[in-house]
This record gives C-alpha cells, sequence and structure tokens, in this order.
C-alpha cells in the first residue's frame, strides 16, 4: 500500500472515529431530553393539539370567505396556516437549544462531559445535532398532523411544490434558530441571559414569517426558494461561528456576564491610535496620533488588506447594475417619463423635499450619504455584513435600470451615464465601496475574528479600522463628491442634454 494510500486510510478512520463520538454524545442528550416531562409535554401538546386548531381555523377561514364570495382569499390561509403550524413547535422547542451548554453548567452537569476526550468541535457538532432533532422532528409531525386534519375535513390536498417548500422553510428556520440558540448559550453564564438574548433569534424569524406570509398569499412560492437559499447560508455562517469560537475551558472559567466599558473604550482607543501593521501591539497601549502617519502608511495598509472584501462590494454593485438593466429591459418605461432632450435648468432646483434630502444642496447631499454609510455600518453588525451589501446594491439597481431605460428610448447608455453618475461618482464610488467594506469586515468578524484576538477584542479592531478609514477618507472623499454632484454635474447634464 502506497503512502498516500495509507494517509487516506488513516484520515478516513479518524473521521469515522470522531463521528463515532458525536453521535454518542447527540444519542445521549436526545434521550435525556425525552425523559423530562417537563419538555417533551409542551412539544406534545403543541405538536398535536395545535395542528387541530389550525385545521378548524382554516374551515372557518373558508367558510367565511366562501360567504362573501372571496374564496380566493380562504384559500390562501391555508399555506398560511401551514407555514404557521411548522413554525410553533420550533419556536417553543428553542428552550431545547438555549440550555444546551448553559442549562448544563447552572446543573453542574457539564464538567464530566468536557472532561472527555472529545474535541471542541465534536463537543460543539454533537450537542448542537442533539438539539436541532426535537424541534425538527415536532414541527414534521405537526405538519403531518395539520395536513392529515385538511385532507378529511376539507379534503385539501397540498400541491408538492407547496408541500416541498413548506418544509424547506421549516427546515431552514429551524436549523437557523437552533444554531443560533447554540451559540448564545456557549457564550452566556445563566439561562437567564440566554433566555433574553433569545429575542434577538425570535423577533427576527417573527418578522420573516410576515414578509413570507405576503409572499404565500401571493402565491409567489419560487421567492420562497430564495428566503431557504438565504437561511441555509445564514446557519452556515452560524454553525461555523459557534464552531470557531466555542471553548470549553471559557465556558467554565465564566461566571458573570459583565460589560467593562473603561475596558472596551482603552482597548478600542488603543486599536485606533496604533498602527495596523501589528495590531496585536495594541495591547501594549495606545501611541500618540500622528496624523501624517496616518495617511502615509495605515489607510493604503489597510485598504490593502480589505481587497477581497473590496473585490465582494464591487462585484455586489456591478450584479446590481446588472439587476437594473434587466429590470428595465422587462419594464420599459413610455418615453413621456425620461425626457431627456427637454431637461431645464430650473429642474435640478426643484429637488427640495424629494426622498431624503431636505434641499439640493452640499450640506444636504454630503448628510445623506454619510447617514446611508454609517446605517449601513450599523445594519452590518447585525447581519454578519450581508445588510450593508444590500443596501449598497439598491441605489445601483436604481440606476442600472435608468440606463437601461435611456438605452431603450435611443439614448447612449454610457453618455447617460458619464453624465448623471460619473461626474460625482468617480469620487463617491470608491468612497462608498471602501466604508461598505470596511463595514463587511466588521459584520464578518464576530464569525471569524483576525487571528490570536477573541471575538470582543476582533469586533473592536475591526471597528477601530472603520472609523480611522471612515474619518479620515470616506468623509472627506464625500464631501469633494457632494461639491461635485451640485456644481459640476448638473452643468454636464445641462450640457449634454438641456433643452435648447
Amino acid at each position: 500500500m502506497s503512502a498516500v494510500a495509507s494517509a487516506r486510510l488513516s484520515l478516513s478512520r479518524i473521521r469515522r472515529e470522531s463521528l463515532r463520538r458525536v453521535l454518542v454524545i447527540v444519542r445521549r442528550e436526545v434521550r435525556d431530553t425525552m425523559r423530562d416531562w417537563r419538555i417533551v409535554t409542551p412539544i406534545i401538546l403543541l405538536t398535536l393539539v395545535f395542528p387541530v386548531l389550525m385545521d378548524f381555523t382554516a374551515d372557518q377561514a373558508l367558510q367565511w370567505a366562501a360567504r362573501y364570495g372571496g374564496t380566493i382569499v380562504g384559500e390562501r390561509a391555508i399555506p398560511f396556516l401551514l407555514m404557521v403550524v411548522g413554525f410553533f413547535p420550533i419556536s417553543f422547542s428553542l428552550v431545547i437549544a438555549l440550555e444546551t451548554f448553559v442549562g448544563e453548567k447552572e446543573r453542574r452537569s457539564l464538567e464530566p462531559l468536557l472532561a472527555t476526550p472529545l474535541s471542541n468541535a465534536e463537543l460543539y457538532w454533537g450537542k448542537m445535532l442533539a438539539a436541532m432533532i426535537p424541534p425538527v422532528a415536532a414541527s414534521y409531525l405537526g405538519l403531518g398532523v395539520y395536513l392529515a386534519g385538511l385532507y378529511f375535513t376539507l379534503h385539501y390536498v397540498a400541491e408538492l411544490e407547496l408541500l416541498a417548500v413548506i418544509v424547506a422553510l421549516t427546515t431552514a428556520k429551524a436549523l437557523v434558530m437552533v444554531s443560533g440558540a447554540v451559540v448564545v448559550s456557549s457564550q452566556t453564564t445563566s439561562v437567564r441571559a440566554a433566555n433574553l438574548l433569545a429575542s434577538f433569534i425570535i423577533i427576527p424569524m417573527a418578522l420573516l414569517i410576515q414578509g413570507e406570509s405576503i409572499i404565500m398569499f401571493w402565491g409567489r412560492y419560487d421567492v420562497l426558494w430564495w428566503i431557504v437559499a438565504v437561511l441555509m447560508m445564514a446557519n452556515v455562517i452560524l454553525v461555523r461561528m459557534g464552531v470557531h469560537i466555542f471553548n470549553r475551558e471559557e465556558l467554565l472559567g465564566r461566571e458573570i456576564d459583565e460589560i467593562n466599558l473603561r475596558f472596551i473604550w482603552r482597548r478600542l482607543k488603543s486599536f485606533f491610535l496604533n498602527s495596523p501593521r501589528d495590531d496585536r501591539q495594541a495591547s501594549a497601549g495606545a501611541t500618540r496620533f500622528n496624523l501624517w502617519h496616518v495617511y502615509r502608511y495605515d489607510l493604503p495598509l489597510l485598504i490593502g488588506r480589505q481587497w477581497l472584501p473590496i473585490a465582494v462590494v464591487t462585484l455586489v454593485l456591478l450584479v446590481g447594475m446588472l439587476l437594473g438593466w434587466g429590470y428595465a429591459m422587462r419594464y420599459p418605461l413610455p418615453s413621456e417619463y425620461l425626457p431627456l432632450d427637454e431637461i431645464p435648468e430650473e429642474a435640478f432646483q426643484d429637488l427640495s423635499g424629494v426622498g431624503f434630502l431636505p434641499s439640493f444642496n452640499v450640506s444636504a447631499v454630503f448628510a445623506n450619504n454619510v447617514r446611508a454609510l454609517t446605517l449601513g455600518a450599523l445594519l452590518a453588525l447585525f447581519s454578519f455584513g450581508s445588510l450593508a451589501l444590500i443596501q449598497m446594491m439598491l441605489p445601483m439597481v436604481i440606476i442600472g435600470f435608468f440606463v437601461g431605460e435611456a438605452f431603450l428610448l435611443g439614448y447612449n447608455p454610457w453618455v447617460f451615464f458619464a453624465a448623471f453618475i460619473l461626474p460625482h461618482g468617480i469620487v463617491e464610488l470608491p468612497a462608498a465601496v471602501i466604508a461598505t467594506a470596511f463595514a463587511l469586515r466588521m459584520g464578518a468578524s464576530v464569525v471569524s475574528p483576525p487571528k490570536g484576538l477573541t471575538v470582543s477584542e476582533g469586533l473592536l479592531l475591526t471597528l477601530a479600522d472603520f472609523l480611522k478609514v471612515f474619518l479620515f477618507l470616506v468623509l472627506p472623499s464625500l464631501l469633494i463628491a457632494a461639491a461635485l454632484e451640485i456644481w459640476v454635474t448638473p452643468r454636464i447634464v445641462l450640457g449634454i442634454y438641456g433643452a435648447g
């Protein structure tokens, strides 16, 4: 046997042994859960009683809607109630995931498990999979009871596409909620704190349910598959985050959750003032601020380090432009909505009060751009950076749409873009890309902190980098771009498309 084949066999044996240890943890946890009547009884009630109640609700909704000629409304309520039936057992069973680590720690039953030869990853995977099985099984059973009730009372048989997307949505939401709850459980010191933090899991899912209900009433099941894909990506991120930051020694060593504002401020100040050439030197204390050093060394080094997030943001902008162009090709506007040959000079003076701008002047445009990028950074913290990308993409979709509409009306799209966007965009777009890239890195640091730093330190480091770039590069660029947008862009547009 060759050395390569021997190495592969050895690696396969190691993986099988690791999987066997994970399954041992899973069997132990599921068996203990099923023996606790305080957990099993509510799950059974929700799984069996709640679907019957929803079946009665669906029957009454159909009768009420048929009485007033709105049969379609009653029929659309059935898939919505099917989705709710699958969601409720998950939401209640979240307590199992929340107690995965911190509950055992409070009961003093975690120490023997942590003393086993299991690796941190094996222990985490075993506990997480065990926490997922009861909620998912309860959801599937609830869906089965609800569908059986509909068949016997209303002779309703769900469409295969609807059934597939509901099962996929239920599974994806269960995975995301349980993954998030296990992360919370592994990073808190008490069940009470874990239950309080669970609101950050329940509330987004409840809002998602409301959005899904609107989509279901419109019957756009294809859109729901995109939601499933996003949820699965979120689940991968949460699982990776949990495995990466889980540490059994820290779990046993933490006694109380404490927010030390003075320590946070010192670390943030230290990261901000020190050169990014060696981030770990920040622990030695902050140095004196040197503006020349910031522009000469720090900013080029920081931007060079973030070439991958910058490339991702740039790609997202291009995708947004293409999406806008595609919508323009699909939904062309009548020519009177884009009279480029008849733009009067007063048109730029009539933009006061439009959208978020109180008036069309430099300070208003500058404040609007700063507000948008700041909001993107805040959203990035709560979405692993994804919402910052989406917020950045939306304006580019609009730009791409109007460029496409100009093309359909016979105008040169390159000239249109060069006239309306490029004069100020040549400064504004790079600044927005850089700010969004650093916001993306700040959100991603929760999942993948810089090497040698904890999650909190990694977040403070990326926040300090974002503030440094935002204050000394993005803000001056946005001010210049706002001046160009007010004083230069209108003159170029009027020179090309102005009314003669």
